[in-house]
Protein backbone atom coordinates (compact mmCIF):
# COMPACT_ATOMS: atom_id res chain seq x y z
CA UNK A 1 0.00 0.00 0.00
CA UNK A 2 1.13 3.27 -0.84
CA UNK A 3 1.95 5.93 2.31
CA UNK A 4 -0.78 8.36 1.29
CA UNK A 5 -0.95 11.94 2.75
CA UNK A 6 -3.82 13.87 4.44
CA UNK A 7 -6.12 14.40 2.22
CA UNK A 8 -6.68 17.33 -0.26
CA UNK A 9 -9.35 20.36 -0.96
CA UNK A 10 -7.77 21.93 -3.92
CA UNK A 11 -9.33 25.00 -4.83
CA UNK A 12 -8.57 25.55 -8.94
CA UNK A 13 -8.19 29.57 -9.41
CA UNK A 14 -7.82 30.66 -12.75
CA UNK A 15 -6.99 34.46 -13.69
CA UNK A 16 -7.72 34.25 -17.41
CA UNK A 17 -12.07 34.20 -17.33
CA UNK A 18 -12.76 35.13 -20.46
CA UNK A 19 -16.18 36.30 -19.16
CA UNK A 20 -14.32 37.55 -15.74
CA UNK A 21 -10.71 38.13 -16.10
CA UNK A 22 -9.17 37.92 -12.69
CA UNK A 23 -12.04 36.77 -10.90
CA UNK A 24 -10.61 35.33 -7.68
CA UNK A 25 -9.09 38.65 -6.88
CA UNK A 26 -12.06 40.90 -7.48
CA UNK A 27 -13.91 42.02 -4.24
CA UNK A 28 -17.70 40.86 -3.30
CA UNK A 29 -18.52 42.90 -0.09
CA UNK A 30 -15.15 43.78 1.35
CA UNK A 31 -13.14 40.33 0.51
CA UNK A 32 -11.95 38.87 -2.30
CA UNK A 33 -13.80 35.87 -3.88
CA UNK A 34 -10.59 33.65 -3.41
CA UNK A 35 -10.30 34.90 0.23
CA UNK A 36 -13.84 33.98 0.60
CA UNK A 37 -13.82 30.37 -0.59
CA UNK A 38 -10.30 29.40 1.24
CA UNK A 39 -12.64 30.40 4.38
CA UNK A 40 -14.48 27.77 3.56
CA UNK A 41 -11.80 25.50 2.85
CA UNK A 42 -10.42 26.16 6.34
CA UNK A 43 -13.63 25.65 8.13
CA UNK A 44 -14.11 22.41 6.20
CA UNK A 45 -10.80 20.68 6.65
CA UNK A 46 -11.03 21.55 10.46
CA UNK A 47 -14.45 19.44 10.48
CA UNK A 48 -13.51 16.86 8.41
CA UNK A 49 -9.91 16.45 10.42
CA UNK A 50 -7.12 15.01 8.35
CA UNK A 51 -6.85 17.51 5.89
CA UNK A 52 -4.78 20.25 4.02
CA UNK A 53 -5.76 22.64 1.53
CA UNK A 54 -3.92 23.83 -1.02
CA UNK A 55 -4.93 27.15 -4.15
CA UNK A 56 -4.08 25.92 -7.74
CA UNK A 57 -3.52 28.41 -10.12
CA UNK A 58 -1.76 29.38 -13.73
CA UNK A 59 -1.15 33.19 -12.15
CA UNK A 60 1.49 34.54 -9.87
CA UNK A 61 -1.16 37.17 -9.26
CA UNK A 62 -3.26 34.94 -7.41
CA UNK A 63 -0.42 32.05 -6.00
CA UNK A 64 0.75 35.38 -3.82
CA UNK A 65 -2.89 36.41 -2.76
CA UNK A 66 -3.24 32.86 -1.61
CA UNK A 67 -0.22 33.21 0.61
CA UNK A 68 -1.44 36.34 2.05
CA UNK A 69 -4.11 34.33 3.41
CA UNK A 70 -2.09 31.92 4.65
CA UNK A 71 -2.56 29.60 1.94
CA UNK A 72 0.35 27.02 -0.18
CA UNK A 73 -0.28 27.56 -3.71
CA UNK A 74 0.91 25.09 -6.36
CA UNK A 75 1.44 26.47 -9.99
CA UNK A 76 -0.55 24.35 -12.82
CA UNK A 77 -0.09 24.64 -16.32
CA UNK A 78 -2.10 27.49 -17.97
CA UNK A 79 -3.22 24.61 -20.76
CA UNK A 80 -5.14 22.63 -18.33
CA UNK A 81 -9.08 22.58 -19.69
CA UNK A 82 -10.79 22.10 -16.19
CA UNK A 83 -10.84 22.20 -12.60
CA UNK A 84 -10.34 18.34 -12.30
CA UNK A 85 -7.10 18.46 -14.26
CA UNK A 86 -5.95 21.52 -12.37
CA UNK A 87 -7.21 19.54 -9.07
CA UNK A 88 -4.83 16.01 -9.96
CA UNK A 89 -1.65 18.89 -11.09
CA UNK A 90 -1.64 20.24 -7.19
CA UNK A 91 -2.40 16.96 -5.68
CA UNK A 92 0.95 15.51 -7.39
CA UNK A 93 2.86 18.63 -6.01
CA UNK A 94 1.91 17.48 -2.31
CA UNK A 95 4.74 16.06 -0.08
CA UNK A 96 2.94 12.98 0.04
CA UNK A 97 0.06 11.64 -3.00
CA UNK A 98 -3.35 12.46 -1.05
CA UNK A 99 -5.82 9.65 -1.05
CA UNK A 100 -8.55 12.14 -0.85
CA UNK A 101 -9.31 14.75 -3.57
CA UNK A 102 -11.72 17.55 -3.05
CA UNK A 103 -12.46 20.00 -5.70
CA UNK A 104 -13.96 23.27 -4.66
CA UNK A 105 -14.19 25.53 -7.09
CA UNK A 106 -12.53 28.80 -6.91
CA UNK A 107 -15.90 30.81 -7.98
CA UNK A 108 -18.09 28.93 -5.26
CA UNK A 109 -18.35 31.05 -2.20
CA UNK A 110 -21.66 30.61 -1.00
CA UNK A 111 -20.65 26.23 -0.73
CA UNK A 112 -21.73 25.18 3.18
CA UNK A 113 -17.91 24.21 4.99
CA UNK A 114 -20.72 21.39 6.34
CA UNK A 115 -20.96 19.84 2.35
CA UNK A 116 -17.67 20.20 1.75
CA UNK A 117 -16.26 17.85 4.92
CA UNK A 118 -19.46 15.73 3.76
CA UNK A 119 -18.25 14.90 0.43
CA UNK A 120 -15.14 13.64 2.25
CA UNK A 121 -17.10 11.71 4.82
CA UNK A 122 -18.97 10.01 1.83
CA UNK A 123 -16.37 9.08 0.57
CA UNK A 124 -14.26 7.69 3.78
CA UNK A 125 -17.45 5.88 4.41
CA UNK A 126 -18.31 4.46 0.82
CA UNK A 127 -16.50 2.28 -1.85
CA UNK A 128 -17.57 4.80 -4.81
CA UNK A 129 -14.65 6.39 -7.10
CA UNK A 130 -16.37 9.89 -6.87
CA UNK A 131 -19.18 11.54 -4.93
CA UNK A 132 -21.19 15.16 -5.34
CA UNK A 133 -23.57 16.70 -3.32
CA UNK A 134 -27.34 16.59 -4.90
CA UNK A 135 -30.24 18.58 -3.18
CA UNK A 136 -33.97 17.75 -4.06
CA UNK A 137 -36.30 20.41 -6.00
CA UNK A 138 -39.83 21.38 -4.57
CA UNK A 139 -42.23 22.03 -7.35
CA UNK A 140 -41.81 25.67 -7.03
CA UNK A 141 -38.43 25.40 -7.50
CA UNK A 142 -39.01 22.91 -10.33
CA UNK A 143 -41.06 25.57 -12.35
CA UNK A 144 -38.59 27.80 -11.61
CA UNK A 145 -35.82 25.92 -12.70
CA UNK A 146 -37.65 25.14 -16.02
CA UNK A 147 -38.46 28.94 -16.17
CA UNK A 148 -35.02 29.62 -15.94
CA UNK A 149 -34.07 27.02 -18.92
CA UNK A 150 -35.98 29.02 -21.63
CA UNK A 151 -33.71 31.58 -21.48
CA UNK A 152 -30.49 29.53 -20.64
CA UNK A 153 -30.74 25.78 -21.53
CA UNK A 154 -27.35 25.08 -20.13
CA UNK A 155 -27.72 26.69 -16.75
CA UNK A 156 -28.47 24.06 -13.76
CA UNK A 157 -28.03 20.59 -13.83
CA UNK A 158 -29.83 17.36 -12.62
CA UNK A 159 -29.18 14.13 -11.55
CA UNK A 160 -30.83 10.82 -11.58
CA UNK A 161 -29.89 8.57 -8.79
CA UNK A 162 -30.56 5.25 -7.69
CA UNK A 163 -32.21 4.22 -4.09
CA UNK A 164 -28.74 3.52 -2.67
CA UNK A 165 -28.17 7.06 -3.84
CA UNK A 166 -25.79 6.12 -6.80
CA UNK A 167 -25.83 8.36 -9.60
CA UNK A 168 -27.36 6.95 -12.91
CA UNK A 169 -27.10 10.15 -15.02
CA UNK A 170 -26.21 13.59 -15.02
CA UNK A 171 -27.89 16.03 -17.68
CA UNK A 172 -28.19 19.60 -18.92
CA UNK A 173 -31.57 18.68 -19.85
CA UNK A 174 -34.29 18.18 -16.50
CA UNK A 175 -34.51 14.50 -15.48
CA UNK A 176 -36.73 12.22 -15.73
CA UNK A 177 -39.72 13.31 -17.78
CA UNK A 178 -42.42 13.10 -15.71
CA UNK A 179 -45.80 10.99 -16.51
CA UNK A 180 -49.04 12.28 -14.28
CA UNK A 181 -47.25 15.57 -12.65
CA UNK A 182 -50.78 17.03 -11.68
CA UNK A 183 -51.14 13.58 -9.13
CA UNK A 184 -47.68 14.01 -8.25
CA UNK A 185 -48.14 17.59 -7.13
CA UNK A 186 -51.52 16.78 -5.34
CA UNK A 187 -49.48 14.18 -3.33
CA UNK A 188 -46.42 15.91 -1.91
CA UNK A 189 -44.71 19.09 -1.83
CA UNK A 190 -41.28 17.57 -3.01
CA UNK A 191 -40.70 16.87 -7.12
CA UNK A 192 -38.80 13.87 -7.81
CA UNK A 193 -35.94 16.08 -9.86
CA UNK A 194 -32.86 16.13 -7.88
CA UNK A 195 -30.15 19.21 -9.02
CA UNK A 196 -26.78 19.11 -8.85
CA UNK A 197 -24.63 21.04 -6.65
CA UNK A 198 -21.17 21.58 -8.98
CA UNK A 199 -18.71 20.36 -6.06
CA UNK A 200 -16.70 16.60 -6.41
CA UNK A 201 -14.20 14.55 -4.24
CA UNK A 202 -12.55 11.96 -5.88
CA UNK A 203 -10.52 9.36 -4.70
CA UNK A 204 -6.91 9.52 -6.23
CA UNK A 205 -6.35 7.00 -8.35
CA UNK A 206 -9.89 7.87 -9.97
CA UNK A 207 -8.95 11.34 -10.42
CA UNK A 208 -5.56 10.16 -11.92
CA UNK A 209 -7.93 8.07 -14.18
CA UNK A 210 -9.90 11.38 -15.26
CA UNK A 211 -6.17 12.78 -16.01
CA UNK A 212 -5.24 10.57 -18.34
CA UNK A 213 -8.82 9.93 -20.49
CA UNK A 214 -10.31 12.09 -23.55
CA UNK A 215 -13.02 13.86 -23.23
CA UNK A 216 -15.92 10.96 -23.92
CA UNK A 217 -19.07 11.29 -26.17
CA UNK A 218 -21.79 12.28 -23.45
CA UNK A 219 -19.67 14.46 -21.24
CA UNK A 220 -18.74 16.92 -24.75
CA UNK A 221 -22.47 16.96 -26.21
CA UNK A 222 -23.66 17.83 -22.37
CA UNK A 223 -20.65 19.83 -21.16
CA UNK A 224 -20.59 17.62 -17.44
CA UNK A 225 -17.12 16.39 -17.19
CA UNK A 226 -18.70 13.82 -14.37
CA UNK A 227 -20.32 12.44 -16.88
CA UNK A 228 -16.77 10.72 -18.35
CA UNK A 229 -16.60 8.79 -15.16
CA UNK A 230 -19.87 7.17 -16.21
CA UNK A 231 -18.97 6.81 -19.42
CA UNK A 232 -15.56 5.20 -18.40
CA UNK A 233 -17.43 2.39 -15.51
CA UNK A 234 -16.79 4.78 -12.45
CA UNK A 235 -19.36 4.96 -10.07
CA UNK A 236 -20.28 8.69 -8.17
CA UNK A 237 -22.04 8.39 -4.92
CA UNK A 238 -24.77 11.49 -4.22
CA UNK A 239 -25.55 12.74 -0.93
CA UNK A 240 -28.32 14.76 -0.32
CA UNK A 241 -28.09 18.49 0.85
CA UNK A 242 -30.55 20.95 2.13
CA UNK A 243 -31.19 23.71 -0.80
CA UNK A 244 -29.36 26.22 -0.93
CA UNK A 245 -30.54 29.90 0.04
CA UNK A 246 -27.70 31.82 -1.83
CA UNK A 247 -28.58 30.20 -5.65
CA UNK A 248 -25.78 31.31 -7.37
CA UNK A 249 -23.38 28.39 -8.19
CA UNK A 250 -20.36 30.20 -9.64
CA UNK A 251 -19.69 33.96 -10.24
CA UNK A 252 -19.12 34.55 -13.88
CA UNK A 253 -20.12 37.88 -14.61
CA UNK A 254 -20.32 41.33 -13.26
CA UNK A 255 -24.04 40.45 -12.71
CA UNK A 256 -22.81 37.28 -10.67
CA UNK A 257 -20.82 39.96 -8.54
CA UNK A 258 -24.12 42.34 -8.19
CA UNK A 259 -26.41 39.95 -7.41
CA UNK A 260 -23.98 37.86 -4.76
CA UNK A 261 -23.80 41.20 -2.62
CA UNK A 262 -27.17 41.78 -2.78
CA UNK A 263 -27.85 38.20 -1.51
CA UNK A 264 -25.22 38.81 0.92
CA UNK A 265 -27.20 41.97 2.09
CA UNK A 266 -30.69 40.54 2.01
CA UNK A 267 -29.36 36.96 3.26
CA UNK A 268 -26.71 37.28 5.56
CA UNK A 269 -22.85 36.67 4.90
CA UNK A 270 -22.07 33.30 4.27
CA UNK A 271 -18.21 33.80 5.11
CA UNK A 272 -16.71 31.54 8.35
CA UNK A 273 -15.99 33.58 11.51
Amino acid sequence: MPDLGPDLIVIPARYGSTRLPGKPLMMIAGRTLLERVVGVARVAAAQAGHCELVVATDDARIADHARTLGVAAAMTPASLDSGSARACAAAHQQARTPGLVINLQGDAPFISPAIVAGLIRTLREGQADVATPVYRLDWARLDRLRWHKLTAPFSGTTCARGPDGRALWFSKTIIPAIRNEEALRAAGDLSPVWQHLGLYGYRMAALDWFAACAPTPYEVLEGLEQLRFLEGGRTIDTFEVTAPDHALSGIDTPADVQWAEEAIARLGDPFPA
